[in-house]
């Protein structure tokens, strides 16, 4: 899809209705009602990590640490201020491991935790804006070949949006979060999602569009 595009890389074709992508994805599934299972190894290292296993702890952070510097990346659009919160929320989670019950519940509080302090980040930097030679963002996982102008345009598209519409679309379509569970992460209405989505599918499909006609002049 055209959003996972500018979240991850070139974009290779615009596609017209955009908006398919706000339906809920996919849930959990359930095991075998009845069945007593044993503890997740994710589970079981979280909770060697709560009992101060070092090695438990530094495993979960090379679990988690490309979603988070990702989505720090994708609000901040800054490389090095994002490498810097992805620092201090792993610091902030190793002070908060008891509170935490299991991987899912660390997931959830990661994304919660970095959410909220790239936006207020991308609101300081927006009041004194300060360029650096490494600050063009790059994309999340490796990506298709492409033309390099065009995937810069796209995540410049998608870095120009404000800081609350820039989150909601990540976590939409970088982190394939549904409204009902960015509206949890980012303690935000519902319908308040729902149009930042409206709006800002709106601008970038403009702004794709225009891009395609550059290219096909």
């Amino acid at each position: 899809m055209l959003l996972k595009t500018f979240m991850l890389g070139p974009m290779q074709e615009v596609e017209p209705e955009l908006e398919a992508r706000l339906g809920p994805g996919p849930g959990p599934g359930s095991g075998p009602v009845g069945t007593v299972s044993a503890p997740a190894p994710d589970d079981d290292r979280l909770r060697r990590a709560c009992a101060g296993d070092a090695l438990a702890f530094a495993d979960l952070v090379r679990q988690h640490q490309r979603m988070v510097f990702s989505l720090a990346l994708r609000i901040v659009a800054n490389r090095a201020a994002a490498e810097e919160l992805a620092q201090d929320v792993f610091l902030q989670l190793y002070r908060h491991l008891a509170s935490l019950e299991s991987d899912a519940h660390v997931v959830h509080w990661l994304r919660r935790v970095v959410a909220h302090r790239a936006i207020d980040l991308a609101r300081q930097r927006a009041r004194r804006p300060v360029t650096a030679l490494e600050d063009g963002p790059e994309p999340a996982v490796h990506s298709s070949p492409g033309d390099p102008w065009i995937a810069a345009r796209l995540r410049t598209l998608v870095d120009s949006l404000p800081p609350h519409p820039r989150a909601v679309v990540t976590l939409r379509f970088q982190d394939d979060l549904d409204p009902t569970e960015i509206a949890t992460v980012l303690d935000m209405p519902l319908n308040t999602v729902k149009s930042h989505l409206r709006r800002s599918l709106a601008i970038l499909r403009r702004g794709a569009q225009d891009l395609k006609e550059h290219v096909t002049r």
